[in-house]
């Protein structure tokens, strides 16, 4: 069995994206914001292409389709667009020429891409020396496979990540809320407690901030990462644990 720490950021639904490379602003303040220590991503509600000339029905049938920011939208194919029920490929591709002006999707220079590493955000695993080694812990806006033999710790590690993504950048966090979607039952609600005390948070708070779903099959698997994207839509997510796939 392997577990997986999943961190993402704005992919397309079917590949599960989630969140949070630099941790967003709330949905209700949608804007492009500079902050004193990084420049942090504004995901975009799909309800800003009303503003564009997209209709709210339609808009409505891409929510439904789980669709939920624009940059889904921008990152999906012509093709998996035109399997949303109701929508025509006229009307497909005309989506498509408005979210290309709203989402940068073109070449940018080494220089660039390097400074937007230097603003990555790391989550620390609670471990000094394994921090050490992963250079600073578990990279945000990235897929991260965690396997081991029975009983090394995997599931502890992904239980550490749900407390500390919530913590301060400065500290090792991300300022975020975490998802756990649980296949095997080994989901431990206590562990978060005694987790969270460790790190000198309060408890209760750390529980709240952490949504949990068991699995039953991959079926029920595949429904609870769309029901992600729509959470993660709405609020500040820094982490998504399936453990294990």
């Amino acid at each position: 069995h392997s577990s997986h720490t999943t961190t993402s950021h704005t992919l397309p639904i079917e590949t599960m994206a989630a969140v949070a490379q630099q941790y967003y602003e709330e949905a209700a303040q949608n804007e492009q914001m500079g902050e004193e220590d990084g420049t942090y991503i504004a995901y975009q509600p799909l309800d800003g292409l009303q503003e564009h000339g997209v209709a709210v029905n339609d808009i409505q049938k891409l929510n439904d389709a789980g669709f939920h920011t624009v940059e889904s939208v921008a990152h999906a194919t012509v093709r998996k667009l035109s399997e949303v029920r109701g929508l025509s490929e006229a009307k497909v591709l005309k989506i498509k020429e408005i979210v290309k002006g709203m989402v940068v999707m073109e070449f940018k220079t080494a220089a660039d891409a390097l400074e937007d590493r230097k603003s990555l955000v790391t989550l620390t695993t609670g471990s000094t020396e394994l921090d050490k080694l992963l250079e600073g812990g578990i990279e945000t806006g990235s897929i991260t496979e965690v396997f081991g033999e029975f009983r090394t710790g995997k599931t502890q590690l992904c239980h550490t990540l749900c407390v500390t993504c919530q913590m301060p950048v400065t500290d090792g966090g991300a300022e975020g809320k975490a998802i756990y979607i649980d296949t095997e039952g080994t989901f431990r609600p206590q562990r978060l407690q005694a987790i969270a005390e460790r790190f000198g948070m309060d408890p209760s708070v750390a529980l709240e901030n952490v949504a949990y779903a068991r699995a039953h099959n991959s079926e029920h698997q595949t429904e609870l990462l769309k029901m992600a994207a729509a959470i993660m839509s709405q609020d500040r997510y820094a982490l998504i644990v399936v453990d294990s796939a």
